[in-house]
């Protein structure tokens, strides 16, 4: 009988632990750079840790990067000057540069609540439509 509860006892804390670390999982957003446009598995995630998984899928044999801007302008009404994103004017959460064409590359933020854009700022790229929003939820 008390192998029995010795049992219970440790799936109970198993399945709490389980729990809790599931409540503060990270999130993983799939990022897809394509010649004239990024594409994200889901444009909506929770505040918190949330990584990137950044694959350059573009048919141009060209490298790209994915920049990371809190604003709450639309992504196609950035600023642009001189075929790029000046985004020492935006508030830059961060960057994954130089993605070699077909490889990938992982980055991860902790995002507050509020609307982001993401783009390549590669010269033109943007312009080009590469650029989407992502919206953190709290």
């Amino acid at each position: 009988m008390h192998a029995t509860c010795r049992i219970v006892i440790v799936a109970g804390v198993t399945a709490l632990g389980i729990a809790s670390h599931a409540s503060g999982a990270q999130q993983t957003v799939n990022a897809t750079l394509l010649s004239d446009a990024i594409q994200l598995e889901t444009h909506n995630v929770k505040s918190g840790r949330v990584t990137l998984d950044v694959k350059n899928a573009a048919g141009n044999n060209m490298e790209h990067e994915l920049v990371v801007l809190r604003t709450d302008l639309p992504d196609g009404a950035l600023p642009v000057s001189k075929g790029q994103v000046p985004e020492h004017k935006l508030k830059k959460i961060g960057e994954v540069e130089d993605i070699a064409p077909g490889k990938s590359k992982r980055v991860s933020f902790k995002l507050s609540p509020g609307h982001y854009v993401l783009i390549c700022n590669k010269p033109g790229h943007y312009e080009s439509g590469m650029h989407t929003a992502l919206v953190v939820a709290p």
